[in-house]
């Protein structure tokens, strides 16, 4: 999914994402977790200002930015089951 991007120049001279637009939204991008270049791509994993994961893709030889993976913030946060420590198990007493 094409996605516009407003960029910055990060320390290393690699244009790295501020914010983006996407479904009429604009999301901030409040960390830049990960970046690893492609033969023709540059990839950014970041964190929105809404919480979720995104994975962005530069195409650097025709300047268009791709929306790769999202993950939303709520499958992060799933309630990991809890034991009651109230039962005995089976056969023992």
């Amino acid at each position: 999914m094409q996605v516009q991007v407003e960029t910055y120049t990060g320390h290393s001279g690699v244009e790295m994402p501020r914010r983006f637009r996407l479904d009429g939204r604009e999301i901030e991008v409040s960390d830049n977790l990960d970046q690893w270049p492609g033969p023709d791509y540059h990839y950014f994993k970041v964190r929105g200002g809404d919480g979720n994961l995104y994975v962005l893709r530069l195409d650097e030889s025709r300047g268009e930015w791709e929306l790769i993976m999202f993950q939303s913030a709520r499958s992060e946060a799933a309630p990991a089951a809890k034991l009651d420590s109230g039962k005995q198990p089976s056969g023992h007493v």
